[in-house]
């Protein structure tokens, strides 16, 4: 039996230790804000907290999260309201919107990181998150405004 906090709320889990947290938060918790995307931790669509850190979500097995504090992008804030989100509409930064909750959480943890982050520290910090539609431009400006506080 797996223990885990998720969203701040105590789970368990009675599964195979190998399946993907991806899976039993979309399927067992019905939190379906976190994306399966490529599946090999490639592309950053299923990218969620652990123990703080931003992790793929496809790529981390239940066995490994024993004890941890998992936070989607569900449990980032009940309204909407956490700066990077703020920003991320005031820049309007969604254009498909696949990408986003992986992209705002690796933003998140890039800003605990570096909490006023050059472009060469969010090209680095954002290079695992893929966006097909290219919102990269809007995706700094967005990150850069959280950082100032300009939301």
């Amino acid at each position: 039996m797996v223990k885990l906090r998720v969203n701040g709320e105590e789970r368990s889990f009675d599964g195979d230790p190998a399946m993907p947290l991806l899976w039993y938060l979309r399927d067992e918790l019905s939190l379906t804000g976190t994306k399966f995307g490529c599946g090999v931790a490639a592309c950053g669509a299923c990218t969620v907290h652990l123990n703080g850190d931003a992790v793929r979500a496809c790529a981390t097995a239940m066995g490994d999260v024993e004890g941890a504090a998992v936070v989607t992008i569900e449990g980032l804030t009940p309204d909407g309201s956490h700066p990077v989100q703020k920003a991320w509409r005031a820049h309007n930064v969604p254009q498909c919107g696949y990408c986003q909750a992986g992209q705002i959480m690796q933003a998140v943890a890039l800003l605990k990181q570096s909490p006023n982050p050059t472009d060469d520290d969010i090209d680095a910090g954002m290079q695992q998150n893929l966006c097909r539609c290219g919102t990269y431009q809007r995706i700094r400006a967005a990150i850069k405004a959280a950082a100032s506080g300009a939301v």
